[in-house]
């Protein structure tokens, strides 16, 4: 039986042990949270500025505040201060101004809460931090101008109410006392409200006459008790009225009334009652703000004038402001209004109306196109003052799949905002990120914050032509500097990556730099000519424009740039046939017994230009007998259009004018003297040596006629040693010959027209039989080209002179 006794004995022990413990343990959890560690600072310290050492002033190691996730939470504010995890200082995070942070100025403490939460174990310590005024703020009036109308029948003493100054500061920066400037006839009365407000009156000293003084101009000053002293001064401007001796009264000085928040628009607050002793328009009474009413309190409240009822006229939130002071004055409408004021007190009672919150902690709002996916650019903190379902916070991306962003929750209530894709400045340079947080109240209330991110460009872009080549035709004997294009290429960088400089890819054409012949601007790709073109030397030019960005690395690309030279009719023709000396004129002799159709002469002209330009056609400009000769339009060949008869001149003068087809077309003439003989005396024989063209088919057939067989024979033997031994010659001494002349297939004649090898043979076969010499062409040893001569006939015959020769060489190769 004892033994059962000692063992309930021990186990009623070792419960109360237990229970001892539980509560040791609560007591202490209940001290530890309601331990409260309280600093003063003044407002306006910088940030960064170290408060305290929170680790040493909570008994906590420095580097213990890291591991254990030391953080604060504040209570209904913001974040104006942080914690050094690695030192345990305690330092301002944002600047702190005490009347954003405490508006009320009901109290002159202001005390900012927060808890310090410390995990493994939880701790939570109380902080209070009382924010000290500073004088920062000097008062000021509402108005800088007071106007008051006093009747003259006001007794001395009367009480004026004037529109008080505010400052937003508290205690002894706050207003301390008012100074009125001197007057004879008003002072000043200081009262204090129940809050510490200072309130002015001005007082009559003495009676008013309007008839001496109408009008008395006042300077009130406020001033604060701050070190040093900040005033602000207003003018009061007092007009003295005649009389009206009864002013109205209210039933009350102070109505105190309670409101509810969010209270519907046209909600009856109060209605005034304001009598007046007098009669007529002297006891009607009208009832308006008075100064000390501030604004705000006038949009949220309306008054009627004539009732005295104050309605709601706008919402009222409990969060913004917890009460209202609400002044009225009723006057009179007598010819000297009287008034008397009153003051309403409006309380708020409160209701849960609270919405979540999004607030951006950090934000890149410019970022690199380039930027690695898994980038942060930005964090997000949400927040909910309600509590319960109406505090729970869901917190997502509005049409997430269309962005190439992502959230991830990263701590209790903290949110990254990250690229989940690559980012191209080209196609999208900005994102308006709309961020939507709601709760889990019924209904659920919502908030979206928007944050706006440009992409900044990187040189990924080369500058690109809107075409792959460019053919640009330009009309010969152009201006130096003409324009003849703009190259623009197009890069869709920006700045500097779009900033292109254009130049052309340096190459020799004909041995002459392409830089001497064009040049582009390197700013608008602008192309122009330097010289002027000659479209008989240069017809067409091949080169590269290369456009360069500024980027790091500049990136470029070119362009195959084509000039064709179009010709113009700048080049007169030539007459190459019958040849002749400058200035002089040809004489043909044809017999008087030449039949109808027979040629007399054949004009031969060349035109450098080419197409239209060089088309030419014949006319006779000037001929002694029109129906005696034909001049064909198109080859130029003169023949008789009739037989010559006993009346016609001996001596015919021809004008033949060749004209090209060019627009203004360009001519040429030669004057033909054409003799007609009786008989002819001389003949003329030809031989070539050898023969690869038909040269004799339009040859005048009359210079053989009269030539014999014998007198042939004995000719082509004499013209035979003549062309051996001026062959030698020929090949000897050509150079110095004294009608000598070399030229190749693009050689030019006279003022550098250029001709056909095959006219200039025919031309020159023409030119020379008509004057009585042989021509004769043999090919050179070394097979390049061809020797011709021309050799008087009277030293063909005689063997004595030593013939004059012309001596053509032409290369084999251009021969047709």
């Amino acid at each position: 039986m004892d033994l059962r006794v000692f063992a309930l004995l021990l186990r009623m022990l070792r419960m109360l042990r237990m229970w001892q413990l539980g509560l040791l343990a609560l007591s202490a959890l209940w001290s530890t949270a309601s331990a409260v560690t309280r600093y003063s600072i003044p407002e306006e310290i910088a940030e960064g500025s170290v408060v305290a050492n929170l680790a040493a002033d909570l008994g906590l190691e420095a580097r213990a505040l890291a591991e254990r996730r030391v953080k604060l939470d504040y209570i209904l504010s913001k974040k104006y201060l942080d914690v050094n995890k690695e030192t345990g200082e305690l330092f301002i995070a944002e600047k702190i101004d005490r009347e954003y942070l405490c508006p009320a100025k009901t109290s002159s403490s202001c005390f900012l809460k927060m808890d310090v939460i410390i995990e493994n174990p939880i701790r939570i310590f109380n902080i209070e931090l009382e924010i000290m005024d500073i004088n920062d703020n000097a008062p000021q009036f509402r108005r800088e101008r007071i106007t008051l109308d006093i009747s003259e029948a006001a007794t001395p003493g009367e009480r004026f109410s004037l529109t008080n100054a505010v400052d937003a500061d508290v205690g002894e920066n706050s207003i301390e006392t008012y100074y009125l400037s001197d007057s004879d006839e008003f002072t000043i009365d200081i009262q204090s409200g129940s809050d510490g407000t200072k309130y002015v009156d001005l007082v009559l000293k003495d009676s008013l006459d309007r008839e001496k003084k109408a009008v008395h101009n006042l300077i009130l000053t406020a001033v604060d008790g701050g070190t040093p002293p900040r005033s602000g001064t207003a003018s009061v401007i007092v007009q003295v009225l005649d009389t009206n001796d009864n002013s109205p009264q209210f039933d009350k000085q102070v109505y105190s009334v309670e409101l509810i928040e969010n209270a519907s628009i046209g909600t009856l607050l109060l209605q005034l009652n304001a009598t007046d002793l007098d009669e007529g328009t002297n006891a009607e009474v009208e009832y308006s703000y008075t100064l000390y009413t501030s604004e705000k309190t006038q949009e949220k409240f309306s008054l009627d004038p004539n009732t005295g009822e104050i309605r709601v006229r706008d919402m009222i939130d409990f969060e913004e402001v917890k009460s209202f002071d609400i002044y009225v004055e009723a006057r009179d409408k007598g010819a000297n209004p009287l008034s008397d004021q009153c003051k309403i007190l409006v309380l708020i009672t409160d209701i849960n109306d609270n919405y979540p919150d999004i607030t951006i902690k950090s934000f890149k709002s410019l970022i690199r196109e380039d930027v690695a996916v898994g980038t942060v650019i930005a964090v997000v903190s949400v927040s909910d003052r309600d509590s319960g379902k109406n505090g729970e916070i869901v917190l997502s991306i509005q049409n997430a799949p269309l962005l190439p962003f992502a959230l991830n929750k990263s701590a209790e209530d903290y949110f990254q905002l990250m690229v989940r894709e690559p980012l191209d400045r080209e196609k999208v340079s900005r994102y308006d990120i709309t961020l939507h947080v709601t709760d889990e109240g019924a209904p659920p209330l919502t908030d979206n914050e928007t944050i706006t991110l440009e992409v900044l460009d990187v040189n990924d872009n080369a500058p690109v032509f809107p075409q792959s080549s460019y053919t640009i035709h330009l009309v010969e004997n152009n201006e130096p500097g003409a324009l003849l294009c703009s190259l623009t290429a197009r890069d869709p960088d920006l700045n500097e990556n779009q900033y292109l400089v254009y130049f052309i890819v340096e190459k020799e054409i004909a041995n002459t730099s392409v830089s001497v012949l064009f040049s582009i601007n390197p700013e608008n790709g602008d192309l122009y000519a330097l010289r002027t073109f000659d479209y008989e030397h240069e017809k067409e030019f091949l080169f590269h424009v290369e456009a360069r960005d500024s980027g790091v690395p500049p990136l470029s690309s070119n362009v195959t740039v084509r000039v064709i030279i179009l010709d113009q009719n700048d080049n007169a023709p030539q007459i190459v046939s019958p040849w002749r000396a400058k200035g002089s004129i040809i004489e043909e002799v044809v017999p008087r017994a030449t039949d109808k159709g027979s040629l007399v002469a054949k004009v031969i002209a060349l035109d450098a230009d080419s197409a239209q330009n060089s088309r030419i056609t014949y006319q006779f400009l000037q001929v002694t007998d029109a129906t005696l000769f034909t001049l064909d339009s198109y080859n130029g060949e003169i023949r008789t259009a009739r037989m010559f008869t006993y009346r016609d001149p001996k001596q015919q003068r021809l004008i033949v004018i060749a004209k090209d087809n060019g627009d203004p077309p360009h001519s040429a003439t030669v004057t033909i003297k054409v003799s007609t003989m009786e008989e002819v005396t001389q003949f003329t024989e030809t031989t070539e040596v050898p023969i690869e063209y038909d040269l004799f088919t339009d040859l005048n057939l009359y210079l053989l006629i009269g030539l014999g067989s014998v007198s042939f024979l004995l000719l082509i033997t004499i013209l035979v040693i003549i062309v051996l031994k001026c062959q030698k010659g020929a090949t000897k001494a050509a150079p110095q010959g004294r009608n000598s002349i070399v030229s190749q297939r693009n050689s030019t004649i006279a003022d550098s027209t250029l001709i056909s090898s095959d006219a200039y043979w025919y031309s020159l076969f023409l030119a020379e039989t008509r004057k009585g010499k042989v021509v004769v062409r043999q090919p050179l040893p070394n097979g390049a080209g061809f020797f011709v001569s021309s050799i008087p006939r009277s030293s063909a015959l005689t063997g004595t002179s030593e013939s004059r020769s012309s001596t053509l060489q032409e290369s084999s190769s251009d021969l047709p």
